[in-house]
């Protein structure tokens, strides 16, 4: 019997598991049945397509979950014959939490326990969750179409052993050893068939739960009379506990609420009910049918390179994958579900998946359905903010990625406004609704902090002017897309960093009168900043502020190339910004004609790190910078 020592991280899951306190410490039988349905689900799959895996199996082989419990032991058994593991897969599978965001998922756990149920699912670390009631489990398992079975054993500590054992058939026997204090209510008959009731009714495979019962014989009316005593027998019961059926395949007439959400709980591993569920039969050319329920909560790994997509293909009942990313456009990962086709071919490929024209047929018919579905949800602006909440950035990627939806996905998006309430936001309806009928763009800024966009001196012409700013403060992925996006109903997409400010009643001889006026100061101002900006200018687009920094075309273009970069995890040097001062500003009318030189390289670099700090940017020399105030202000007294 070897020994092996837990990764570090699942050794610190173990250990919250085993010694905190968590709401709904049931959902460990959810999680191992979710499991036993996995294993037949792809052992169901090569029995149709592997003919070597095909007779190794009995020709009456059909898939099963059974679950037995022993009062006396204070013991829980669930066993299945489905796929089965061999030693590599169980060190791979519950020695080694592969994803890399289980730091993240010990962290969230310690942070809030009443969390823990949905946060086990999502993470994928669903078989920890029994060591919440075991003290010891062992795990047997034989891989379908090897020799050796193998036995993993833990309590749950430090370390697990290995050794290799014998059994008969394929599959995975889950030996429990409950605590002293949880086996009252897990050893029981109907505690395990509510629990199997409540999450697993609609597993497709029969779910048997095996007891003894006490039975006491019964009398005749002769023998009651004469004082026989009845005999006590205990006798085996193997009594069926679900469904075991596809409820996808069921009428949507005939199903209730409650019987969505419980599956979706139960494919999901999630504790919440889903904030929307979509149910579609299709017949004609193709025949399929979609169960589809976006969460109340967005999966934990949504913004992971190596999320898990959550959705299931099903050919004919029978299941395929639940891996691939393809089923689905990436913006819509948070989407739980079924697909379940009656014209693919069960050996559908990865390959032929991509290519294939019915899937392609099915999986741009789903888009609309779900789409249409956030649409109607959109009408109840309360539910709708929820909505929002979780899922606002995924439908801002999905208007960049899916051309062909890009109008229904940026209707569905919310943005921040200059002009809307704290905590509300606005859709590009509204904005155009609400715009004078001479604007034809819709303007926005970009940033990281709402507050300082919403007090950025660019948005100063623009509030002159009654024109509304859309305020995108998710810098990350608003500077790479919103560009992208070009237009919504004819009207442009314009950041004010680098658009011509809002007319303001100036002629172009005013204009240039202007300019003349301040044209020495800003070549002095220039000469003086160097290669820390790229020009020098008078604007009109300020009011109250003495100096602001923008940027040109193709600067916006290398700031939006910039945020790639730095995304990707590579730097780029920022392009250097234009300075545009106000000529009606106190500041720059007393800087004209200075002739303290000293004094004017003060203030020229003090107007453009204000102006840097006004739109969240950093500057070059905070030291410098307060030293300069200091000997501006001492000259001020």
């Amino acid at each position: 019997m070897a020994k092996h020592q837990f990764q570090t991280e699942v050794g610190q899951l173990l250990q919250l598991m085993t010694h905190s306190l968590y709401s709904n410490k049931e959902i460990f039988i959810r999680e191992l049945v979710s499991n036993a349905s996995d294993a037949i689900d792809k052992l169901n799959y090569l029995k149709l397509t592997d003919e070597t895996i095909k007779a190794t199996l009995p020709q009456d082989w059909a898939g099963q979950v059974n679950i037995t419990f022993d009062e006396e032991d204070k013991s829980l058994t669930i066993i299945d014959n489905g796929i089965g593991m061999n030693e590599a897969d169980l060190i791979a599978s519950i020695g080694t939490i592969a994803k890399s965001g289980t730091k993240s998922f010990v962290e969230a756990m310690t942070g809030d326990a009443k969390k823990d149920s949905n946060l086990i699912g999502q993470f994928g670390v669903g078989f920890y969750s029994v060591f919440m009631v075991a003290s010891h489990v062992d795990v047997i398992s034989k891989k379908a179409g090897e020799e050796v079975a193998y036995k993993w054993s833990s309590d749950g500590t430090g370390e697990f052993d290995l050794s290799a054992c014998t059994k008969e058939s394929s599959g995975t026997v889950i030996y429990i050893k409950l605590k002293d204090e949880e086996a009252e209510e897990f050893a029981s008959k109907e505690r395990i068939k509510n629990i199997v009731g409540k999450y697993s009714n609609h597993i497709a495979y029969p779910i048997f739960l095996s007891y003894k019962e006490e039975v006491t014989e019964e009398l005749s009316e002769e023998d009651e009379k004469s004082g026989k005593e009845a005999k006590k027998t205990i006798e085996d019961r193997n009594e069926k506990i679900n469904e075991a059926t596809a409820l996808w395949m069921q009428p949507k007439g005939k199903l209730k609420a409650d019987e969505y959400n419980d599956f979706y709980k139960s494919i999901s591993h999630d504790s919440s009910d889903p904030m929307a569920t979509i149910h579609t039969k299709a017949e004609g050319v193709n025949e399929y049918t979609t169960l589809f329920y976006i969460p109340a909560t967005a999966p934990m790994d949504m913004y992971r390179a190596d999320y898990q997509p959550g959705v299931k293909l099903y050919v004919k009942r029978v299941f395929i994958t639940d891996s691939e990313k393809e089923l689905l456009p990436t913006y819509l990962r948070f989407v739980r579900g079924i697909i379940d086709s009656e014209d693919l071919p069960l050996n559908v490929s990865r390959e032929i998946l991509q290519e294939n024209r019915v899937m392609a047929n099915i999986k741009q018919a789903s888009v609309k359905k779900i789409l249409n579905e956030i649409k109607k949800m959109s009408k109840d602006e309360e539910k709708y903010a929820t909505f929002v909440e979780q899922y606002n950035r995924a439908l801002k990627e999905g208007a960049y990625q899916d051309f062909t939806n890009k109008e229904a996905l940026l209707e569905l998006i919310r943005f921040k406004s200059s002009k809307a309430e704290a905590g509300k936001m606005t859709s590009l309806k509204a904005y155009k609704e609400a715009a004078d009928s001479e604007q034809k763009a819709i303007y926005y800024i970009v940033g990281e902090n709402e507050n300082v966009l919403k007090n950025s001196p660019l948005l100063e012409a623009y509030k002159k002017n009654d024109i509304e700013v859309l305020i995108l403060d998710d810098k990350e992925i608003d500077e790479i897309i919103t560009p992208m996006y070009g237009a919504y109903q004819e009207w442009e997409f314009k950041d004010i960093t680098s658009a011509e400010a809002p007319k303001v009643e100036q002629s172009e001889e005013a204009k240039k009168e202007v300019e003349a006026k301040f044209e020495d100061i800003t070549k002095k101002i220039k000469e003086i900043l160097g290669e820390s900006v790229s020009d020098v200018r008078v604007t009109n687009r300020l009011s109250e502020s003495p100096s602001c920094v923008v940027k040109d075309a193709g600067d916006a273009q290398m700031a939006q190339m910039a945020q790639m970069m730095k995304v990707m995890g590579q730097a780029m040097p920022d392009s250097a910004p234009i300075l545009e001062i106000n000529p009606d500003h106190e500041i720059v009318t007393k800087l004209n004609g200075l002739a303290d030189d000293a004094l004017v390289s003060d203030v020229s670099w003090v107007l453009l790190d204000q102006a840097k700090l006004s739109e969240g940017m950093e500057i070059t020399d905070a030291v410098a910078f307060a030293q300069r105030l200091n000997r501006i202000t001492a000259k001020a007294l």
